[in-house]
């Protein structure tokens, strides 16, 4: 069984965005700027972005965190995306969701500029990656592929049960996993909770990956010998043995599916690391996209 080592992987991936950011300002070049917005005081919200910031720190970047309260209008919140748009000194931003419930936040993902759009939630990008076009890819989705293509996971010929349909995770990873390509040509089943015989489904599969947000639902009598797993999801369990009184899972009970994995994430430390260096991929794709 080898362990999918997103957190030294996404450090790998960082030294080396790091190493071309240098070679820009040797070249007497900006450094990549990439936006932050962030309604409110949620703490996970808080800790993403920090964590995002930090990130940035670490590969040369410029950062620029937009803080705005909880009780900002629709319309405010819409002018500053508009003013983001329009500084040219910003390459890539991101909306930190969830938005406070008076904010579409269909409305707001629109209004963002595709070409800055380093989330790769806008529409214009999303039909762009199912059309197999140049594109910001959701970051996520691009840390799980690019996590198969650095341990060489085969996925020709493959069959992948993808379980949970977000926008965010499960429908992109679907779309790319079956496309053609070194980390593609998979045939993909998307499931979702509503799904009947879904231990069925995932007991065929080659490669599993959980995206469902339900803490350990995907157990070892739900696979075969031989299976990759992806676990995406993250949860705090309370747990008065651990020492801080909780622990971290994902939607796979770890230590039963792992008896039977080829290869297989861990959480923490699998495929969250990898969403934000890919958020710095892009951030960078989008330097390059826009301004070289």
């Amino acid at each position: 069984m080898i362990i999918l080592d997103g957190k030294k992987t996404s450090e790998a991936l960082k030294q080396e965005i790091a190493e071309e950011v240098k070679v820009l300002k040797l070249q007497g070049k900006k450094a990549p700027h990439l936006a932050a917005v962030l309604v409110g005081d949620d703490g996970a919200s808080l800790t993403y972005v920090g964590s995002k910031v930090k990130a940035c720190e670490q590969v040369g970047f410029a950062s620029t965190l937009v803080k705005l309260p909880a009780e900002i209008t629709e319309e405010a919140l819409l002018e500053e995306i508009a003013k983001l748009n329009a500084n040219p000194d910003i390459d890539g931003y991101i909306v930190q969701l969830p938005l406070p419930k008076h904010i579409d936040e269909q409305k707001i993902l629109l209004a963002v500029d595709p070409t800055k759009d380093v989330d790769g939630f806008h529409p214009a990008n999303f039909g762009r990656m199912a059309l197999d076009m140049e594109a910001f890819i959701p970051a996520t989705p691009f840390g799980i592929i690019e996590l198969l293509k650095r341990y060489e996971v085969p996925t020709k010929g493959k069959h992948v049960v993808v379980v949970g349909r977000s926008h965010i995770v499960g429908r992109p990873i679907s779309i790319l996993l079956s496309q053609k390509g070194t980390q593609g040509n998979a045939t993909v089943t998307l499931t979702h909770s509503y799904t009947p015989n879904l231990a069925t489904l995932t007991k065929q599969a080659d490669i599993v990956v959980m995206a469902l947000g339900i803490p350990e639902f995907l157990k070892g009598d739900m696979v075969k010998e031989g299976v990759t797993v992806i676990d995406v999801g993250i949860t705090r369990l309370k747990d008065d043995t651990a020492p801080k009184g909780y622990r971290i899972v994902g939607d796979v009970k770890y230590d039963e599916v792992k008896e039977k994995a080829a290869f297989i994430t861990p959480v923490p430390g699998g495929v969250g690391p990898m969403t934000i260096a890919m958020l710095l991929k892009n951030t960078l794709l989008a330097y390059q996209w826009n301004r070289e």
